[in-house]
């Protein structure tokens, strides 16, 4: 921030406000909250010197029925991108016009998954778990999974993990875990461990996550197994048959965990989808027992993700992804009827949320997005628009008392924006924690347009709107917007709807006038 004298009956201040790339907090007190935050950041990404205003999507594959699951398969030279829709498996690698049918009689589409050599294993609970390879030939295969065992019943089980160089299925509302008694056995005999006998909270076993720590003398393999009651219990050694290998290293509580699709890997580390926000074990278990994992966690966030777990704990749809082409994770969360995004950027651990996207599951694949919606697949983070509708963005930056402490009458705002194309853009300052009285349109002048404060924003059919930003330019945008605005603290509201262009946004220029002799 910088703050400059303006030579006007020395009255008048500029000050620079950055863009708050410190991103969305939902902790902090809106009285002391740090003027870097937003109170709301929908549809913006923060950065290192800058917010940027999402991608879009594109429809990828039509479907015409809800996608539930989404999975990759990477074996070699062979990939494919797997959908599970219509009580159907399906392969839409060559997305539209190539779609195939790969398996059917499927009576839950909600699916976990896991791949383990080159066997990718597909598990929901309900029906017998299926398997889908390609073999040396490249002939692809897809059926019932080869695995039984005394007492199993295959079709409860409903989750599947990998650590160890084994496969761990768990069974449906119990505390059995079932693995092959070969190790590295991808068919066969399955035998079972029940942690009855060892958990203290009772419960069932929601899922197996292998996890990588350092513990001073190296790195160190680890298997967890994490109940519905969010008891962690810690594992090392490789043989479970043998005592003298497989040892419990430990049994931790956490909050519960969300959903089978609680566990998200990243960097060795392992993030839990739980009550009480997205936490790496390394953060959640005693420091003498974890690492310090890169990955930060939902902290600034925790009162929007607690108003969702204790909504929406139940609803499917809970999912984490790493993106890496983006630079951020994403995690899923069902809201009533839709769904938004709780998004991280993982250099920085600034948060925002993503709006307006109805995906039920997502996956990451040739290091591209894509999401599972009513009618098929679409690719995400792809051109700039939402598949032809508007992206609307919104931030409303923390509340700052803009170099001083006295009385100010906020007269001029100049934010710095860069963008390709023009775009609708409304930009004005709330006072001292108080809701603005009218309803804004797009207040950047421009012949012909609505005036400030007589249409709501964006409420005509076909707007003329007012436009921010020159076609073809891509220099920082400068202009003065006229803002009446009186108080103590203010806080800046940026909201913008384009389908053209990605927008980026620096700072913004603030010209006041202090209140002594003036106001």
């Amino acid at each position: 921030m910088r703050l400059r004298s303006v030579l006007r009956n020395n009255k008048s201040v500029q000050f620079a406000l950055s863009s708050p790339i410190k991103g969305l907090n939902k902790r902090d007190n809106i009285l002391n909250m740090d003027g870097g935050y937003a109170l709301e950041m929908d549809n913006y990404i923060p950065l290192d010197t800058k917010v940027i205003l999402r991608k879009g999507y594109v429809s990828y594959v039509n479907l015409s029925n809800q996608v539930s699951s989404l999975v990759q398969y990477n074996s070699g030279a062979y990939k494919r991108l797997l959908a599970v829709c219509n009580h159907k498996i399906w392969d839409i690698t060559l997305a539209n016009e190539y779609a195939a049918i790969l398996s059917s009689g499927i009576s839950n589409d909600v699916f976990q998954s896991a791949q383990y050599k080159n066997y990718l294993y597909f598990v929901n609970g309900t029906n017998t778990p299926k398997v889908f390879y390609i073999d040396a030939q490249g002939t692809q295969h897809c059926g019932d999974w080869g695995f039984s065992g005394s007492g199993l019943t295959a079709d409860k089980i409903i989750n599947v993990g990998v650590s160890k160089q084994r496969l761990w299925f768990v069974e449906k509302d119990s505390l059995k875990v079932w693995y092959p008694q070969t190790a590295g056995a991808v068919s066969g005999t399955l035998e079972y461990f029940d942690f009855s006998q060892v958990c203290r909270y009772g419960g069932n076993l929601v899922a197996v996550a292998g996890w990588t720590q350092d513990g001073g003398q190296g790195i160190d393999d680890l298997t967890v197994f994490i109940t519905s009651e969010g008891e962690v219990l810690v594992y090392s050694g490789s043989d479970i048959s043998n005592a003298d290998d497989w040892n419990l290293r430990g049994s931790y509580k956490i909050s519960r965990p969300i959903g089978y699709n609680c566990c998200v890997q990243y960097q060795g580390d392992v993030v839990i989808i739980s009550e009480d926000g997205y936490i790496p074990l390394s953060k959640a278990l005693p420091a003498t027992q974890a690492n310090s994992s890169q990955f930060a966690f939902s902290d600034a966030i925790r009162g929007l993700v607690l108003d969702r777990t204790q909504k929406y704990a139940a609803r499917e749809g809970w999912q984490g992804v790493i993106y890496g082409r983006g630079g951020y994770a994403l995690f899923n969360v069902p809201v009533a009827n839709e769904f938004e995004q709780h998004v991280i950027n993982v250099n920085t651990g600034a948060w925002c949320r993503f709006t307006g996207l109805r995906a039920f599951c997502w996956c990451e694949f040739e290091r591209r997005l894509y999401f599972g919606s009513d009618d098929g697949v679409y690719l995400f983070d792809e051109g700039y628009s939402d598949d032809g509708a508007p992206i609307c963005g919104t931030v409303i930056q923390a509340y700052n008392n803009l170099g001083t402490e006295q009385l100010k009458k906020i007269q001029l705002i100049n934010p710095r924006t860069k963008s390709s194309a023009p775009y609708n853009l409304v930009i004005y300052t709330n006072m001292d924690m108080e809701e603005p009285k009218t309803e804004y349109v797009e207040n950047i002048g421009s012949s012909g347009a609505s005036k400030w404060n007589t249409v709501k924003w964006s409420s005509s059919a076909d707007t003329i709107g007012v436009y921010w930003g020159n076609s073809g330019r891509t220099l920082l945008r400068s202009q003065w917007i006229a803002n009446s605005a009186t108080g103590y603290k203010a806080s800046v509201v940026f909201k913008t709807k384009t389908k053209g262009n990605q927008i980026e946004w620096y700072e913004t220029d603030i010209l006041y006038e202090v209140g002594n002799g003036v106001l």
